[in-house]
């Protein structure tokens, strides 16, 4: 009986060793991609300094003037705030300011006119209830343009870290717990 119980044993701690060196693996692995990927994003975000923003004008734009005629596009917001002291365009993400420049805002779903048109005229009329609000610039003196959200900032990098950072000690916790119990058997069957 009791040397099937030192097998079990044996297989039992076998087995949270894999588990805990798989945890490691997966953690390091995921530090990898994310150090490759979020990492290099996060520092080369240039929207560093958190500023207050004081809305002068938006403007709802639904119409391209393309040769002489008016293509229908999808319905996107301009916004014009003061900022730091000087006239800057509002863009609500990175990703919008490199998709459409004449953009602020861009509805997330384009298919449907009407629910995009209704989409955009909720943000403005949210931005007209909220005059003043938190928006990032960069340090460059001739930059004329904010975000109100930051895509690549410090939450999103600790959020991004949290997840790997469990399972790495997790992982360890285990290994460690699994070689105090072989340890203390070791010492059990010494006395």
């Amino acid at each position: 009986m009791g040397k099937k119980l030192v097998m079990a044993q044996k297989r039992g701690e076998t087995r949270a060793l894999c588990l805990g060196v798989a945890m490691v693996a997966c953690a390091v692995i995921t530090y990898y991609i994310l150090g490759t990927t979020v990492l290099p994003l996060y520092q080369k975000s240039v929207w560093t300094q958190e500023s207050m923003c004081h809305l002068i004008e938006t403007n709802i734009r639904d119409q391209e003037e393309l040769e002489g005629k008016r293509v229908p596009q999808y319905p996107c917001l301009w916004v014009n705030v003061s900022s730091v002291g000087r006239w800057a365009v509002l863009y609500h993400t990175e990703d919008t300011r490199d998709r459409n420049q004449q953009c602020s805002y861009i509805p997330g779903s384009l298919d449907n006119y009407q629910m995009a048109r209704a989409d955009v005229e909720e943000v403005r009329a949210k931005f007209h209830q909220r005059q003043v609000f938190h928006c990032f610039s960069t340090t460059r003196e001739n930059e004329t343009s904010v975000l109100y959200q930051r895509l690549y900032g410090p939450q999103t990098l600790l959020f991004s870290l949290f997840w790997p950072t469990f399972l790495l000690t997790g992982g360890l916790l285990v290994i460690v717990m699994v070689k105090i119990n072989q340890s203390l058997s070791i010492l059990a069957a010494q006395k």
